[in-house]
């Protein structure tokens, strides 16, 4: 057999005699492996003696193979012509070539190529897009802060079967059919947190009669609470109520979204997760003022950060400032120090009215500037500057700077423009209750100001509180600031103070909120949990990016003069206000905080300041045991200072 294979075996130059003998002799080693193979160990025991000839054998065989396969190779490779050698290629310089990214960086793709060596997979080109989803192309080398700094979501439960919420909602009809209220439900909307049934009454039901039972259905279904509120838009009313087993909605999942990521509104904020689940991510630039309800334990302070962390997730500090005041000490003092800031956090109350009122200033320089402009909003302002630095051009505006002393008229000089596009400032008010207690007209009147005018010059208001009552949000903040977020309340009362409508006191706490914007329009939002290390997390990132430039003009007094703004209406005889209370004083001969106040329209830290002034300046003297003061000049005496 083996010499039949051999026989298509090619021969070379009458070389078939070698082939036949390598042939045999591969034949004899087979059959020699053979007989080692079948022998048994018994067999080998038996010859032991045997061994070293049988070594020796097998030795003679392996060899004589082995030179008559290498004098069959050493003949092959004589006979056999050789295939011609491949010429290397010549190494020449190639030249890189650059390519423009869509950011417009220039790219080497060939050293890419020689330093990788392979093409990158797209499992790690998806892996970086999510890492670089948060820069923008700021320009100014400030690093947003990656999602890894949030805790990841949990893995998400499986909620109930279909037959368990068909099964809930035949419960859910019979129980209004025991209340007289005929209707079927059409849809059900399970989300992350409470469970809607849309009821289709039938004709005749009113929705208050259907609202109204609220309580009686959260005690026949074993709910805690239950809301029940007309669905915008459709013929159905949402009976909404709550899971068995609540899912804990995370930021990080929220700004994982693809609706977050393609989102570019000026100012976004990750708000939560709807009914349905669906991430809820609104823009604080169209409100564009925010009003915050709710009492301890709903969540208020915890949605307060998420907004804050959704602003500095998309924001650097040369597009969106932020000053925070906190009464309270504790809420806001973890961002003290980060470059958003345009000053320390807030904690004193005087301090407080000093930077509304700063903002207000700053608000009425903007509008000044803009007029100038011809420009509209700040988003017009910074095309107009953005165009101005493209063509090196040099802006300028007319300011007076005095009056002549001679011919008394206004002295104005041209001021040349800073070119720098102008930041968004955010305004964060916690727990703006007690400040009302300490200053409630001054700060009513700075709100009420910058709520009126400040959108178009990019300044937003958001301002908190935990007592939702009529002396705390008055007419005049709620009139200013439509679009409201509420939290759950303690009573109707407070649900109607801040919305207009009951229903925020059905709420389940712990991030579950009422968001009705500008048109009335209300809808349920579970916000997203932020923990306080991860607020930490945060704001340490920022704070290694650099330090904060602080303006030192927001929280300092300005110099008591015609410029008190955020006070309302000035008195328009000229001079300086503590000219003013001085020849007031000197005139009537009387002095008091309370007394200037009411004559100068001004505040009672103001007034109170005036008169310690004029006390020092021996205009006054000290108040006696009544709390009297006597006036020490007289109206000749007056009218040389």
């Amino acid at each position: 057999m083996i010499m039949r294979v051999m026989q298509p075996i090619p021969s070379f130059m009458g070389l078939e005699t070698i082939h036949n003998v390598g042939g045999a002799a591969l034949f004899f080693g087979f059959l020699s492996w053979l007989w080692v193979v079948a022998m048994s160990p018994r067999q080998w025991s038996k010859r032991s003696g045997k061994t070293s000839k049988i070594r020796l054998l097998l030795k003679i065989i392996a060899g004589f193979g082995q030179k008559v396969a290498g004098s069959v190779n050493n003949m092959q490779q004589r006979f056999v012509a050789k295939p011609p050698r491949k010429s290397k290629p010549s190494r020449q310089r190639q030249e890189p070539v650059l390519v423009a990214d869509a950011a417009g960086h220039v790219a080497d793709q060939n050293a890419n190529q020689a330093a990788g060596g392979k093409a990158r997979s797209p499992r790690a080109t998806k892996k970086n897009a999510k890492q670089e989803m948060f820069d923008f192309g700021n320009g100014s080398g400030f690093q947003l802060p990656p999602a890894r700094l949030l805790n990841p979501p949990a893995k998400t439960q499986s909620g109930p079967s279909k037959l368990t919420l068909e099964d809930h909602a035949r419960q859910l009809e019979n129980v209004l059919s025991d209340f007289s209220v005929n209707g079927t439900i059409a849809d059900v909307r399970y989300g992350p947190v409470v469970t809607r049934y849309d009821l289709n009454p039938a004709p005749g039901t009113k929705s208050q009669r259907v609202i109204s039972l609220a309580d009686d259905i959260a005690r026949s279904m074993s709910a805690i609470s239950v809301r029940v509120a007309v669905v915008p838009g459709q013929n159905v009313i949402g009976i909404e109520l709550p899971n068995e087993d609540r899912q804990v909605v995370m930021l990080r999942d929220i700004l994982d979204h693809d609706s977050w990521a393609s989102d570019r509104s000026s100012l976004p904020m990750a708000l939560g997760k709807d009914i349905a689940g669906a991430p809820v991510v609104v823009d604080l630039a169209k409100f564009p003022h925010l009003l915050v309800a709710g009492t301890t334990g709903s969540g208020k302070s915890v949605g307060i950060n998420a907004m804050i962390l959704s602003l500095l997730y998309r924001h650097t500090p040369e597009t969106c400032r932020m000053i925070m005041i906190d009464p309270k000490m504790l809420e806001l003092s973890v961002y003290d120090g980060i470059p958003h800031l345009l000053s320390p956090v807030v904690t004193d109350p005087s301090k407080a009215v000093t930077a509304l009122k700063w903002a207000v200033r700053e608000m009425e320089n903007r509008y000044r500037n803009m007029a100038k402009m011809g420009v509209r909003n700040i988003g017009g302002y910074n095309d107009r500057l953005a165009e101005a630095r493209a063509k090196g051009e040099v802006l300028t505006r007319r300011v007076q700077t005095g009056f002549d002393p001679e011919t008394g008229k206004p002295i104005h000089e041209e001021e040349i423009l800073d070119l720098a596009p102008l930041p968004f400032i955010v305004v964060l008010i916690d727990e703006v209750a007690d400040l009302m207690l300490v200053a409630g007209k001054e700060i009513e009147g700075a709100v009420q100001r910058l709520a009126q005018m400040a959108r178009a010059a990019g300044i937003h208001v958001i301002m908190a509180t935990q007592r939702p009552s009529v002396d705390v949000i008055t007419g005049t903040i709620k009139a200013n600031f439509p679009t409201r977020i509420s939290f759950q309340v303690t009573s109707r009362i407070d649900s109607r103070t801040i919305l207009g409508e009951q229903g925020a006191e059905q709420l389940l706490g712990r991030g579950d909120m009422l968001f009705m914007e500008g048109g009335g329009r209300v809808v349920r939002v579970h916000g997203p949990f932020v923990d306080d290390g991860e607020v930490e997390a945060v704001a340490n990132f920022l704070r290694q990016q650099g330090e904060p430039e602080y303006d030192d003009r927001v929280v300092e007094e300005v110099e008591i003069g015609g410029d008190a703004a955020g006070d309302g209406a000035l008195p328009s005889d000229g001079g300086s206000l503590y000219e003013q209370a001085v020849a007031l004083a000197v005139r009537e001969q009387k002095a008091s905080t309370s007394f200037v106040q009411r004559h100068l329209k001004i505040g009672y830290n103001r007034a109170a300041t005036i008169i310690e002034e004029m006390e020092s300046n021996g205009i006054i003297s000290a108040a006696n045991h009544v709390g009297k003061r006597d006036v020490l000049l007289t109206d000749n005496e007056n009218g040389g200072l």
